[in-house]
């Protein structure tokens, strides 16, 4: 592994570093509501393509720059730096972006990229279903076609910004009697459309930031089609591969946990000084140098010019459940007061509160902890795939566990 930048890539930094420190100061701070924190997010991106910094790895031609991914990776790292509004275009820059970039024509890469680079447009994934999450292939979502129109019927869930969101990528069903991966036809579905309801789901720390979709005889054209007919799961694949590479694991961490048992008094006295809370601490100290330096390997192969492996599946199915560890702990840490979730009321901001609530979800966002273990069994160990017998006959044959 190499830790330090190369020559080129020291002098990009400080170039990033640079235009950063000059512009986004003016985009930084708390936003008091979803709105606004969306108009900042959008106002932010169109800053970063007006300074030619915004999705950089892209062709020019679709509002990037050419630059190697490993400069994209230097720019995110120094953009993260800032207190700056993230997750309103995320699931857009980091997923459906790749699907398009891969999959799409050149009218729609000419259509469609553009405005997202700059943040005029908002996007989000249609892929899980109430009976279709990890194995997404199981998806019942119907496409039928009609002329030069495809009818769709479904429902999807887990849809983060959907109730805000302009077009979403959309995987279904256009065939029942082939096989459940080859039967599936992708689309980009303009999120106005009739027939389509989108509503919020609200969790357990109080937010609502995902939603579940139904799709009610949704007309989509067939320009709208991304790959062709029947490949829908390559695309899939595509979108999924993207995802689980930049899933990143929210706080608390490491650095988190420490910084309040340093403050915190137990009894008296800082709540370091106790030997079991220095155990808890070290064992979560060498998990996340491990999750680093996994995360350090996969830039050195980027860096020389190669591609990451399973080092995504690695990180977080160590820091998913890290991170609901460190939070339980750390509302314990605090007595009494771990019950309080309010930034107001709760010390450190109420973070352990609202990670303890939210993190559980993590585990099971962009691939579960058991999915992403057989991942590591497979591709990394070597270790032959579970027995599926789901595979090769007619989606209408598999049972449903209906009677």
């Amino acid at each position: 592994m190499d830790f330090k930048d190369t020559r080129e890539e020291a002098d990009f930094r400080a170039e990033a570093r640079a235009w950063l420190e000059s512009r986004a100061s003016g985009f930084e701070g708390p936003v008091a509501s979803e709105v606004q924190g969306l108009a900042r997010a959008k106002a932010w991106q169109a800053e970063k393509a007006d300074g030619d910094w915004a999705c950089i790895r892209w062709p020019q031609e679709y509002g990037g720059r050419g630059a190697s991914a490993m400069e994209q990776i230097i720019f995110q790292q120094e953009e993260s730096k800032f207190d700056l509004p993230s997750g309103f275009l995320g699931i857009g820059l980091g997923t459906c972006a790749g699907a398009i970039l891969g999959h799409g024509t050149e009218e729609q890469k000419r259509r469609y990229l553009p405005k997202l680079a700059r943040g005029d447009e908002v996007w989000c994934q249609l892929f899980s279903e109430p009976g279709a999450g990890s194995d997404l292939a199981g998806l019942r979502t119907r496409a039928v076609r009609d002329g030069d129109d495809w009818v769709v019927n479904g429902q999807k869930v887990w849809n983060s910004g959907a109730h805000f969101a302009d077009w979403g990528i959309l995987v279904t069903r256009s065939d029942a009697d082939l096989p459940k991966h080859k039967g599936l036809t992708f689309f980009v579905v303009d999120m106005k459309t009739p027939g389509i309801d989108a509503r919020p789901i609200k969790q357990v720390p109080g937010t609502a930031e995902f939603n579940e979709v139904f799709l009610h005889n949704v007309r989509i054209p067939d320009a709208n089609r991304l790959g062709e007919e029947g490949a829908g799961w390559q695309v899939a694949i595509t979108t999924l591969m993207g995802e689980r590479f930049g899933t990143f694991v929210l706080p608390p961490g490491f650095d988190e946990i420490f910084e309040l048992a340093q403050h915190l008094e137990i009894d008296g006295e800082p709540a370091l000084g106790r030997s079991d809370v220095r155990d808890r601490l070290a064992d979560w100290y060498v998990e996340s140098e491990g999750v680093r330096l996994t995360h350090v390997r996969a830039l050195t192969a980027l860096s020389k010019g190669g591609q990451p492996g399973p080092e995504a599946s690695i990180a977080k199915v160590v820091s998913a459940p890290n991170r609901q560890d460190i939070a339980s702990f750390g509302a314990d840490l605090q007595e009494m007061a771990g019950v309080l979730v309010g930034e107001v009321e709760a010390s450190a901001r109420g973070l352990f509160q609202e990670g303890y609530l939210a993190s559980p979800g993590m585990r099971i966002a962009a691939g579960t902890d058991e999915i992403l273990r057989n991942i590591i069994a497979e591709r990394v160990l070597g270790l032959p795939g579970d027995i599926r017998v789901d595979r090769d006959g007619p989606f209408t044959e598999i049972p449903t566990g209906q009677s």
